[in-house]
């Protein structure tokens, strides 16, 4: 009884200067649309309203939701007008299925290990005296507001930031570098852009960290609602300790 030779086709490698062109083009785009989303936020509400307007909580929670609405959109949306083909579905951004019980512990125990990595860190730049740790970071807020503009801040800085940071970078570039590398290096990758672009070395420091254990999360559950949690419980402690102590 003869068999049939049968040729069994391998997968198509990624050719190695294409993985890397095309890792430069998602981090550049991701980076681009971050920036470019404020001005095209910004300008026209400054036409507007004055300087004083904008500054107040309201307003800034209005703006600040925008560009990261804006942020998303250009980033999710935006190549695939270009490309048809460069589509992305819920499970590529981490968002299939919904959050667990177990989504929730695993945030509790990052936040915990954000806290201890970044603090070892912080104490061994410590020898170096350009290092300043206990730098203040810009949030936009006055420390002093109260009543509904400190609930506002709250939604900007502990609901809406998270969100939708995690689904630009842990979600969709994280998702999308993954094709064209190994998992350390989208880690990596996703986690230095993403403490680069918060613009400061202390804060940089501590989010890196938090997006090297949220990626770890996505790894282990499979979608980003662990990392949204967790970075919530980060920004939700930052909050408290800025604005309620």
């Amino acid at each position: 009884m003869s068999q049939e030779n049968k040729t069994v086709k391998k997968p198509k490698k990624t050719d190695t200067k294409e993985s890397v062109v095309k890792t430069i083009s998602l981090i550049a785009w991701a980076s681009f649309s971050t920036i470019i989303a404020q001005f095209i936020v910004i300008l026209p509400l400054s036409l507007v309203f004055n300087r004083a307007a904008l500054e107040s909580p309201v307003l800034t929670t209005i703006y600040t939701a925008l560009i990261y609405i804006v942020s998303a959109a250009l980033v999710i949306f935006v190549p695939k007008l270009v490309n048809k083909n460069f589509t992305t579905n819920r499970e590529e951004l981490g968002l299939s299925g919904l959050p667990t019980f177990t989504d929730i512990g695993i945030s509790i125990l990052s936040i915990i290990a954000t806290f201890i990595v970044a603090g070892v860190l912080f104490s061994a730049l410590t020898i170096f005296p350009w290092f300043n740790a206990t730098e203040t970071q810009e949030i936009g807020y006055s420390t002093q507001i109260v009543g509904l503009d400190r609930v506002v801040a709250f939604l900007a800085l502990v609901v809406i930031a998270p969100f939708f940071e995690e689904l630009v970078f842990r979600g969709w570039l994280y998702g999308k570098l993954k094709k064209y590398n190994s998992v350390p290096t989208a880690i990596l990758l996703v986690s230095l852009l993403f403490g680069i672009l918060h613009g400061q070395l202390n804060v940089g420091i501590t989010v890196g960290v938090m997006s090297v254990i949220m990626c770890i999360e996505r790894e282990l559950t499979g979608t980003i609602y662990a990392g949204i949690l967790t970075h919530m419980l980060k920004n939700g402690i930052a909050f408290c300790l800025l604005f309620l102590v």
